[in-house]
Parts: C-alpha cells; structure tokens; sequence
C-alpha cells in the first residue's frame, strides 16, 4: 500500500482570523491523498508581530518536507496568511522547486493601506507596521519561478472593502478578480473552489509579463519609498502631473490630511493606479517624478514646467 501523499496543501488564514474557514476550504479542495496543514497562528498574536507567526509556519513547513521530501505543495494563504508565505518562501529558496502552485487571496502585497494609516510613520505600531510594507520585490522574485495564482474582491470599483485590488497585483502572477465578495468572504466563498481547482487543472506555471509603458510607470511609482497602493475613488480629484504620448498621465491630489495621491490615467481618462505616500516621503515622491521626466523626456507633452 502506498501511503505517500500526492500534495501537501497548505492553507494560512490572516490577520484577527482563526484558521476555522480557511480549513473549511482547505478540506473542500484537498484531493484524497492530500495532507492538509493549516496552522492557527491564535487571533491575538495576529495583532502583534508577523516575525512569530513567519516562524510558526516555517516550522510546520520544515517538518512536513522532513516526513515527505519528494512531495509537492500547494499553498493558498488569505490576507495576511499569504504575506506570512512570501516572506517564509523568501527565506527559503530551496522549497520553491516543490511547489505546485501558490494562490494569495486579497494579500496586500504592495502594503496595505489600512494599516499605513494605522501606522502613517512605519513606526512600529503592532502588526500595522508588517502589513504596511511593501513586498513586490520579494514576491517578483519567488513567482518567476512559483506558479502563482492571485484572487482579489471587488465590492466598491476598487477594493475588497478591506484591501486594494491594486496592492494585491503581482507582475508575473495571474490575476483574477470576483465580483461583491468582500474580504472576509475571500476566505471561504464557494466561488473559490471553482477558480482554484481550474488553475491546479492548467498545470499552472509562472505568467508571461510584458511591459508596456503605463505598466513601467507603475512599477517606478510602487519603488518609491512610502508608496502604498491605493483605493481610486479620489481620482477624478487628481489634477495632471505629468501628460505623456497616447494619452497616459500622472496625476496628483493632496487629501484634506496633506496626504499626497498619485494617479496614472489611460486615454480613456480611467485610473490605472492609484497610490499615495505620507508626509515624510513627499518630497521622494517629486524627486522620482522629476526622474521619470526626464528618463521620457521625449515622451512627455507637457509638465512640470
């Protein structure tokens, strides 16, 4: 009898969360050879530190690839529970040959901008100043490589009522975005099950990503330091910045706060981003402005000037 697992799957609930749903879903997705771990990292410690709960998980990871080196996995992690995975798969490379497939569902990659207002200075105010950073550069890196698959909610043209849909976006992930299902809905919707078990059946692997101009722009805007994806409401606000060739431009709007927005517009007038930086980086956000000015300079209509 045979009794090597064909998957571990792995699935990691997230911030002021239990591992209750996600083990629901989990159980409705797993196969009936498949090892399901889901650890519960404990309501409360989720309001402290992600350091602990990165090392809880880690450990439940090592452990399981000591019992079963040669199976593969499959990971899901909501919210935060798929932060707490990049950075475990950031510290760890020599997992990433094993793994299936990665899904991140409502993961505020880019940073959560809930928790920058929490948390406007990065000074360290409980589990705001972790879920507050940006991650794309980590994430890039790990999903060249890992077929990931991201699944973000859109309940008011622009976020799930919790995170961005902008902040969950990966350049080499596919990306799908479901209709009135809030955040806490993502954790276990049905509609899950469907999406899910149609990308385990593609045979998934890393997207194809080519970049086209707005897309170089928004990849110059989420660099800057403080930049935290945003939510688009205020766009029609946003006066331009910057016009370029065809139609794209950047757009800029100070909150009531004196907090500083930026947008990039199509042709279309619709916003492609939205973004926004606190107080103490404003002045990086019009030094990196001047940068791409002059780097397409001879792209640009008018600005600046």
């Amino acid at each position: 009898m045979n009794d090597i697992p064909e998957f571990i799957l792995f699935a990691q609930h997230g911030w002021a969360d239990t591992n209750e749903e996600i083990s629901q879903l989990a159980t409705t997705l797993a196969q009936e050879k498949t090892i399901i771990m889901t650890p519960n990292l404990g309501w409360v410690k989720t309001w402290l530190s992600i350091d602990p709960l990165i090392e809880i998980v880690s450990q439940k990871a090592e452990e399981i690839s000591n019992k079963y080196p040669q199976t593969p996995w499959r990971i899901i992690g909501h919210s935060m529970g798929g932060l707490i995975w990049l950075e475990v798969l950031h510290q760890n490379p020599q997992w990433w040959e094993k793994i299936h497939s990665l899904v991140l569902i409502a993961s505020p990659v880019g940073g959560a901008d809930l928790a920058r207002i929490i948390d406007p200075l990065a000074i360290g105010v409980g589990i705001a100043s972790d879920l507050g950073k940006n991650r794309r550069l980590k994430a890039d890196r790990i999903t060249k490589i890992v077929p990931t698959l991201v699944i973000a909610g859109n309940t008011d043209n622009g976020s799930d009522g919790t995170i961005p849909i902008s902040s969950t976006k990966l350049s080499y992930s596919h990306f799908v975005c479901l209709p009135n299902i809030s955040h806490s809905q993502l954790k276990n919707h049905p509609v899950l099950v469907d999406v899910i078990q149609k990308f385990w059946k593609t045979s998934p692997t890393p997207a194809l990503f080519e970049k086209d101009f707005p897309t170089v722009l928004i990849e110059r805007l989420q660099l800057i330091p403080g930049m935290t994806d945003g939510h688009p409401r205020d766009f029609e606000k946003a006066k331009s910045y910057l016009n370029f060739e065809r139609g794209i431009s950047i757009k800029l709007w100070k909150n009531p706060l004196n907090i500083l927005h930026v947008f990039i517009a199509n042709e279309q007038q619709e916003c492609l981003y939205s973004g926004f930086v606190g107080w103490i980086h404003s002045e990086g956000l019009y030094q990196a402005l001047e940068a791409i000015h002059q780097d397409y300079y001879e792209l640009v209509i008018h600005g600046l000037d």
